[in-house]
C-alpha cells in the first residue's frame, strides 16, 4: 500500500517517519499531475504548498484547530490529507469542488475563492473562540499575491489589538499570484527572501541540528537566534513588527521538519505571529517551473507527460479583446489597461509588450484599480478596466462614487461574464449587471459575436460622457449573426456614434412575440425564435444599459415580451424593460429567462443552463404555456 492510500485522516500523518513524510509528498505531487492533467484545474499552487500542508496537519488537529486557505485553490492537498482522494470528478457535477466546501468535510470552513479574505475570517473566528475560553488554533494560510489586497492589510491593522490570542498566519511566499507578485510588498518579500542572512541563519540552523543529532534539515528560526544569541544571521524584517505582529521566518516552504519547527514555535508564543515560508509553485512538475507565465496556474486537460493541452485553446473572446484594445491603444494614446493581477488572463499581455508604459497591474485590489482609475480619467486619460466578472463585486463602491458620480470616461471590461460553472459559486460572474444598473449614468453593452465585440468595444472606450461596462463570456466565439435591420438609437442620451439596435431574426404571422436577448445569449433566442409560432422577432440591443427608446417601442407593440439574459433576472435587463414598458404605457406581459437570485454549485455550464431551464426547447415551452395563458384570459376578456 502506497503512502498516500494509507491517509484517511490527518491523524495518520502524526505516526509517519520523515522518511516516510518525504515519501508521502512525491506520491502527492504525483497524483496531483495524473488526476489533474485528467479532469483540469489549479495545479501549480497545490504542488507548491505540498510540505506546508504535511506540516500544517502534523502540528494542528483539524478540525478542532482550524485552517483556513486564502484562495482556496491551494487546497487540493488539504483535501487529499482529510480523506478526499476521489479526484476523477474534480470540479464536475457531482465530484469535488476546485475550492473548499462544507458539504464535503467538517475540515473546510471558508468556501468563496475571492482573494485576501483569510486573515479578517481567522481574526473573527480567533476573537470568539478566544472570549469563550477556546484553546483551538486557528491559521490563515495566504499567498504573498493575496496579501496586495487591501482587506488583508485591514485584518492586519486590527489583528495586533488581540494580543494572547492563538491565531497563526502562514504566508505561503512564492513570489506570484498569477503571474509574478508586483508592487512594494513584492519588493519587500523578495529582499527578505534574497538577503544573504537568510542564507546565513539556514546554514547555521542545519549546523546546530546536525552538532546535536536532530534529524531533518531544518531552518534557523531568525527570531529565536536572539534568545541564542546569534546576531549576526538574524534576518531584518521591520513590516510586521511595527505592526505589532510578531515574525518568524523566512523558512523553507519545503522542508517539512523546517516548517514543524517554525509552526511548534509559533504555537509557544500565546499571541498573534507571521511565519513567512517561502515555496516554488509548480514545484516538481518539469513543465510547470518552466512555464514563466503563471507556472500552470489553472489548467484545462493536459498531457501529463509534457504538460501539453490535449485540445488546443480556441479563439475565444478574451483573445478578440486582447486583439482588439491594442489596436484602439494604437490610435488612441489616451487609453490605458488597468488590472488586478491577471494582466495575461484578461488579455492584457499583447499591450503590455508593445506598449509597456500604458498597462498597470495593481494587484489583487479591485478597489485601487477602479479608484485609480477614476483619477487617472480626471487627469486625461481613458483607463480601461479588465478584469473577471466576478471580482467587479470587490470594487462596487468605487464604480459608483469614484468613476459614475463624477462622470468618469472609464471603460470597464469584465471577462467571464455570466455563467462559468466549473468554479463554483464564487466564481460565476452573475451579478454585473443587476449590480451595475443601479449605477447612474454607467452604459452596459453585451456583444452577441465577434464583430459586434469589436465594435462595442470601439464605441465604449471613443465615449467621454461617462463610464461605460462591456461585458463577455468564457471560452470560443460562435459564428457571426448578421443584423435583418436596425431600429433607432437614443443619440440624445448616447452621442450619434453609437451604432442602433439590431433585429437579428424575423419570422411567421399570428400573435406578435418579441424577444430581446442580451449578449450571448443571442443565438439562444434566435434557436429558440424557431420552435415558436406566430411573428416572432429577436432584438439585440448591444447596449442594454439604458435601454434605446427604439426597443421600448418594439416591444411595446408586441403580444408577449420575453427577455433572455446570462445574469440575475431580479434586477436584470428584462426588470428594466418591464419597468419602461409601464413607464410609457405599454402593458404588455413579459417573460424573464436568467439566472435566480442563488448561488450555483459547480458544474459545467451546459448542465447549468440545463438545470435553470435555459435551453431553447425549455424556453419555447414556458413561452407556449404563456401564450395559451394569455389567450385563454382573452376569450375570458371577451
Amino acid at each position: 500500500m502506497s503512502k498516500l492510500e494509507q491517509i484517511c485522516g490527518p491523524g495518520e500523518l502524526k505516526r509517519m517517519s520523515s522518511a516516510e513524510l518525504v515519501e508521502l509528498a512525491s506520491e502527492i505531487r504525483n497524483y496531483l499531475v495524473e488526476s489533474v492533467s485528467k479532469t483540469g484545474g489549479h495545479l501549480g499552487p497545490n504542488l507548491g504548498v505540498v510540505e506546508l500542508t504535511i506540516a500544517l496537519h502534523r502540528q494542528f488537529n483539524s478540525p478542532r484547530d482550524i485552517i483556513i486557505f486564502d484562495t482556496g485553490h491551494q487546497s487540493y492537498v488539504h483535501k487529499l490529507l482529510t480523506g478526499r482522494k476521489d479526484f476523477s470528478m474534480l470540479r464536475q457535477k457531482g465530484g469535488l469542488s476546485g475550492y473548499p466546501s462544507r458539504a464535503e468535510s467538517e475540515h473546510d470552513v471558508v468556501e468563496n475563492s475571492h482573494a485576501s479574505t483569510a486573515i479578517s475570517w481567522a481574526e473573527g473566528i480567533s476573537r470568539i473562540r478566544s472570549a469563550e475560553g477556546d484553546s483551538g488554533y486557528v491559521i490563515a494560510v495566504i499567498g504573498d499575491g493575496a496579501l496586495t489586497g487591501g482587506m488583508a492589510w485591514e485584518a492586519l491593522d486590527t489583528i495586533a489589538t488581540i494580543a494572547g490570542k492563538r491565531l497563526i498566519i502562514v504566508v505561503n511566499d512564492n513570489g506570484r499570484s498569477y503571474a509574478p507578485t508586483i508592487g512594494g510588498l513584492a519588493h519587500h518579500l523578495d529582499a527578505v527572501r534574497t538577503n544573504p542572512a537568510y542564507e546565513r541563519a539556514l546554514n547555521w540552523g542545519k549546523k546546530q541540528l546536525k552538532s546535536r543529532g536532530l534529524p531533518g534539515e531544518i531552518a534557523y528560526d531568525a527570531l529565536h537566534g536572539l534568545k541564542a544569541g546569534v546576531k549576526d544571521v538574524l534576518v531584518p524584517q521591520p513590516m510586521f513588527e511595527t505592526l505589532g505582529i510578531k515574525y518568524t521566518g523566512p523558512v523553507d516552504g519545503h522542508d517539512i521538519t523546517a516548517l514543524e519547527f517554525a509552526f511548534a514555535r509559533a504555537k509557544e508564543y500565546g499571541e498573534p505571529i507571521i511565519i513567512h515560508a517561502i515555496t516554488q509553485k509548480g514545484r516538481g512538475y518539469t513543465p510547470a517551473e518552466n512555464d514563466n507565465a503563471d507556472r500552470f496556474h489553472a489548467v484545462g486537460k493536459i498531457h501529463p507527460e509534457t504538460g501539453l493541452p490535449i485540445k488546443p485553446a480556441r479563439f475565444g473572446w478574451t483573445s478578440v479583446f486582447a486583439e482588439e484594445i491594442l489596436e484602439i491603444a494604437r490610435t488612441d494614446a489616451r487609453i490605458i489597461g488597468v488590472t488586478a493581477a491577471m494582466l495575461q488572463p484578461v488579455g492584457f499581455l499583447p499591450l503590455q509588450t508593445e506598449f509597456p508604459d500604458r498597462v498597470i497591474d495593481v494587484g489583487i485590489a479591485e478597489q485601487n484599480a477602479v479608484g485609480m482609475a477614476a483619477g487617472m480619467a480626471y487627469a486625461g486619460a481613458h483607463p480601461v478596466v479588465a478584469v473577471y466578472a466576478t471580482f467587479l463585486n470587490r470594487a462596487f463602491d468605487q464604480v459608483l462614487m469614484d468613476v459614475a458620480l463624477h462622470h468618469a470616461p472609464v471603460t470597464i471590461c469584465l471577462d467571464r461574464a455570466g455563467i462559468t460553472g466549473d468554479d463554483g459559486a464564487s466564481h460565476n460572474g452573475m451579478w454585473d449587471m443587476a449590480l451595475c444598473s443601479l449605477v447612474p449614468g454607467l452604459k452596459i453593452a453585451a456583444p452577441r459575436d465577434e464583430q459586434s465585440f469589436r465594435r462595442l468595444l470601439r464605441e465604449a472606450t471613443s465615449w467621454q460622457g461617462g463610464p461605460t461596462l462591456v461585458r463577455y463570456p468564457k471560452g470560443s466565439i460562435g459564428a457571426q449573426i448578421q443584423a435583418l435591420r436596425t431600429l433607432s438609437a437614443n443619440t440624445d442620451t448616447f452621442g450619434d456614434h453609437v451604432r442602433a439596435p439590431e433585429v437579428v431574426y424575423e419570422s411567421g404571422e399570428g400573435p406578435s412575440i418579441t424577444l430581446v436577448a442580451v449578449g450571448a445569449f443571442v443565438p439562444l433566442a434566435i434557436e429558440t425564435a424557431k420552435l415558436l409560432p406566430g411573428c416572432v422577432t429577436v432584438v439585440d440591443p448591444g447596449w442594454v444599459v439604458p435601454l434605446a427608446d427604439s426597443v421600448v417601442e418594439l416591444a411595446g407593440n408586441a403580444d408577449l415580451v420575453i427577455t433572455l439574459e446570462d445574469g440575475l433576472i431580479a434586477g436584470g435587463v428584462g426588470s428594466s424593460l418591464r419597468d419602461r414598458l409601464s413607464e410609457d404605457g405599454h402593458f404588455v406581459p413579459v417573460k424573464s429567462f436568467g439566472i435566480p437570485k442563488r448561488f450555483l454549485k459547480h458544474a459545467s455550464r451546459t448542465e447549468i443552463l440545463q438545470e435553470l431551464g435555459l435551453t431553447a426547447p425549455s424556453i419555447a415551452e414556458e413561452t407556449l404555456k404563456v401564450l395559451k395563458q394569455l389567450q385563454a384570459a382573452q376569450k375570458i376578456g371577451e
